[in-house]
């Protein structure tokens, strides 16, 4: 069984989700026999390379936001990421253009290493003290997933390695009806959108397990915390109804 999940680097909810999912993999009867395949989908795909600025002052300035209420939208994230045992800094993280990124993970699924190199983009961006948005950067973090340092270099100097399999990417996404992420298929059969929780990717495995003979496509789960195409992403905000910000 294959499940495919269509995930930003900048999304919180993705970093979030994959914890979720794994967990819930982890728990799966079959779990040696389900192929996890990672997509691509940019949050942000018309920000040019290079042009970086702080996530609390991106929140401000896109949605009229205090830097205070920037920084009590970054709180409530991280409380959730650190619910699930991730590190999530609210301060110093940069937002950028993420098309490298996803193009390097290509080249990662292209050499068995592409779960690897995504769990080490996350931690970098949300958890540690390292801009991904940096070239020196992506080539420390694409050697440490175990790519050839030479091949990872030829990569990045060329804007086209990889290019044609992120935009093929991100069609399939339009084409699924995906307008945010996280977005989990399952054996082309059911669709999850949003970071659900745990219980729910569990509930989806064994659905899907069961009917995999079955055609159709079925959205499954009801509505969670995603990052939409706008680059909007949904923050639980405390004492008060959700809201996208």
């Amino acid at each position: 069984m294959r499940v495919e999940i269509w995930s930003d680097i900048a999304c919180p909810w993705c970093y979030i989700g994959k914890a979720r999912f794994e967990k819930a993999l982890a728990g799966f009867p079959h779990r040696d026999d389900v192929e996890v395949v990672h997509r691509s989908f940019e949050l942000d795909p018309g920000r040019a390379k290079g042009d970086t600025e702080q996530v609390v002052d991106m929140l401000a300035q896109k949605y009229g936001r205090t830097p205070e209420e920037a920084r009590g939208m970054e709180a409530n994230v991280a409380a959730n990421a650190q619910a699930e045992g991730l590190g999530y800094r609210t301060e110093g993280r940069d937002h950028g253009s993420t098309f490298d990124m996803h193009r390097l993970l290509h080249l990662a699924k292209a050499r068995g290493r592409q779960d690897e190199l995504l769990t080490l983009l996350y931690r970098a961006n949300f958890a540690e003290e390292r801009s991904v948005f940096d070239d020196a950067v992506l080539a420390d973090l694409a050697v440490e997933a175990g790519l050839d340092a030479e091949e990872t270099r030829r990569v990045l100097a060329d804007p086209g390695a990889y290019a044609d399999d992120v935009r093929g990417d991100e069609r399939e996404a339009a084409e699924l009806g995906a307008d945010a992420v996280p977005f989990f298929v399952l054996d082309r059969r059911y669709g999850i959108s949003g970071g659900q929780p745990s219980e729910v990717f569990a509930q989806a495995l064994e659905q899907a397990w069961k009917d995999r003979e079955v055609p159709g496509f079925t959205q499954v789960g009801g509505d969670a915390d995603a990052c939409g195409a706008d680059g909007a992403c949904e923050v639980p905000q405390a004492d008060a109804p959700e809201q996208r910000v």
